[in-house]
């Protein structure tokens, strides 16, 4: 299964980690990256997470995050196709990188992308391109298809 995670998926584990639910979602995050080292599934990468995580205000964890990249399967550049498709999600409310992360995510075919950002999360529930979800649910989602097997 080839796997988007935008930038504050990758962050969330420099957050604040007394929260509960922050700590839910890092503990999340830190099995789909081991689920992708161990080749159980890819992660797709794209320009837009090189760009915004080149402005990450602390350089360790932008260098930390980045190393990700040659774990990655596949490179998604930003093209007219991923720019026509961010701007149909602008129109729905989302802010521009979320919106381009998310067409770089379609136009990579990626099945899952992971976010721990609310807003994304509230107004791409039901997009039909791909499986927009928080990293509990998507392990949640995995449990779940295990115990079917």
């Amino acid at each position: 299964m080839r796997i988007y995670l935008d930038l504050c998926c990758f962050n969330r584990l420099f957050d604040d980690l007394s929260q509960t639910l922050v700590r839910l979602q890092t503990e999340a995050r830190l099995a789909v990256q081991n689920w992708i080292r161990e080749g159980h599934h890819s992660l797709v990468w794209s320009g837009i997470l090189d760009l915004e995580n080149m402005n990450n205000p602390d350089e360790e964890r932008g260098t930390a995050i980045s190393a990700w990249k040659a774990t990655a399967e596949l490179d998604v550049d930003t093209t007219a196709s991923v720019e026509q498709t961010a701007h149909q999600f602008k129109v729905l409310g989302l802010k521009t990188m979320d919106a381009l992360h998310l067409a770089s995510a379609i136009e990579a075919k990626a099945d899952r992308f992971l976010t721990t950002d609310k807003g994304i999360l509230s107004k791409m529930r039901l997009e039909p391109r791909i499986s927009v979800l928080d990293p509990i649910d998507f392990i949640r989602e995995m449990d779940e298809g295990s115990d079917e097997e």
